[in-house]
């Protein structure tokens, strides 16, 4: 079995047989401190620790923390996600290399066990005829970002109808999983295993004909629909952006602090929008969202930085709750490249919750609930948290993306974590919240 080499300390053990008081759906989940860490560990029996070796570093088979959802029927089982694969920053302007292009982005099927995450199974996504997704940028017009993608000898891998960059992922009560990705943005419905059901996108070439609105289109790359939740009485899937949509340029909305987040009902196809207002215009901004009822949500809204004690007063990576009841729906019912005007401006040019106010906007409400810079003792290590469930009304989980253990520009190096000087691993932090967000 191998494990991560970095080691905090679990304050407490789990106790998977521990009924915790007031949970929402009356699961049995770990009943923990505040707080407790979790490895998420790839059992060396079941498939290599190691992907790949770049100039001799090291790629980790890992990358299973954008998105983590439990298991709706078996209490200790958790599914997490990756992303489209190993790669980094190229040299070229907009270049990403990619260690592995044949990567398949994949669930992972983890069992909570003696207070560590084991995999048990992997669940890679295709398409609809079955064969392998793969994490390439799409064509132009059908999702793609502009980027260049180039193997580790600077090969341009060129593009493909298939890639998908996985981010967000809930399930469904009927066992199938819904995934959303940076890349068009598309929302993809998978069978349990993994198949694809049907691809919705704002330009009509997935499967099923459906879409989400154009305006989706105009996200900046690598800041697409970065999380996805469904709703409890599970008809309603809602995403967020990661960042404000360059709507109608990346000058025009700069310094905007508007957000977007699309409900989706999936039985009709209709959608709703909001806006949502991040912290501060600079941030990495939104990885997550997860819903505690069908009006109401945890949000996950963070910087790019390593945690350490040194920088704990300046670290941002903070959950908020966040309530859709009485703010304003901003759809566009012409369905319009830059979606529904005021005055004449996008929703991302106005900016400031000043100015929506002014255009009669109200953005979701918004409060805090959890700041993982100071609440988490040692301090968060990890310069990525990204994945979030509500296990409970005063119970959270949230995993990071390790980007595999590798990062770099141009030249691939291993991902230290500056607090231990050791290389970075998927971890799922347990996390008992000071008051029930329900």
């Amino acid at each position: 079995m191998i494990r991560s080499s970095l080691r905090l300390p679990i304050v407490v053990c789990l106790a998977l047989a521990c009924w915790v008081s007031g949970c929402q759906d009356h699961r049995m989940v770990p009943q923990v401190g505040f707080p407790a860490v979790v490895d998420a560990i790839n059992p060396g029996t079941f498939l290599p620790a190691v992907l790949t070796n770049v100039n001799g570093v090291q790629v980790y088979n890992g990358g299973f923390g954008s998105a983590i959802a439990a298991d709706p029927t078996d209490p200790a089982v958790f599914y997490m996600l990756t992303d489209r694969g190993p790669n980094i920053d190229g040299t070229l302007a907009n270049s990403k290399v990619f260690a592995l292009p044949g990567f398949a982005p994949q669930i992972g099927k983890f069992r909570l066990i003696n207070g560590q995450m084991t995999l048990e199974k992997v669940i890679e996504l295709k398409n609809s005829t079955g064969d392998k997704l793969n994490g390439l940028p799409n064509p132009a017009n059908q999702g793609g970002t502009g980027e260049t993608a180039l193997s580790v000898g600077n090969t341009n891998l060129g593009t493909s109808v298939d890639g998908i960059d996985s981010e967000g992922m809930a399930i469904a009560p009927d066992g199938t999983f819904w995934v959303s990705d940076e890349y068009g943005p598309h929302i993809v419905h998978f069978d349990a295993t993994g198949r694809t059901i049907e691809r919705i996108n704002p330009f009509g070439s997935g499967t099923g004909g459906r879409r989400i609105p154009l305006v989706f289109a105009t996200r900046r790359a690598n800041r697409g629909m970065e999380g996805l939740t469904i709703t409890p009485d599970g008809k309603t899937l809602v995403g967020i952006m990661q960042f404000p949509l360059y709507n109608p340029s990346s000058a025009a909305i700069s310094g905007s602090l508007v957000t977007r987040i699309l409900t989706f009902d999936i039985a009709s196809g209709s959608t709703k929008q909001y806006v949502y207002l991040i912290e501060r215009s600079n941030l990495q901004a939104i990885s997550e969202i997860t819903a505690i009822t069908n009006t109401t949500f945890l949000v996950l809204e963070r910087d790019g930085e390593y945690g350490t004690d040194a920088n704990k007063a300046t670290l941002f990576k903070r959950v908020y709750k966040i309530d859709l009841s009485n703010a304003t729906d901003i759809s566009d019912p012409a369905n319009g490249a830059n979606g529904k005007l005021f005055g004449g401006k996008t929703v991302e040019e106005l900016k400031t919750a000043a100015a929506l106010q002014t255009n009669g906007i109200v953005p979701v409400s918004k409060s805090l609930v959890l700041d993982l810079a100071t609440d988490v003792s040692p301090v968060y290590p990890h310069d990525k948290a990204e994945g979030m469930t509500l296990l409970s009304p005063t119970l959270l989980a949230v995993s990071n993306d390790d980007d595999f253990g590798v990062t770099g520009t141009g030249t691939f190096v291993a991902k230290l974590l500056p607090a231990t000087n050791a290389v970075d691993r998927n971890r799922v932090y347990f996390i008992t919240l000071k008051a029930p967000v329900k």
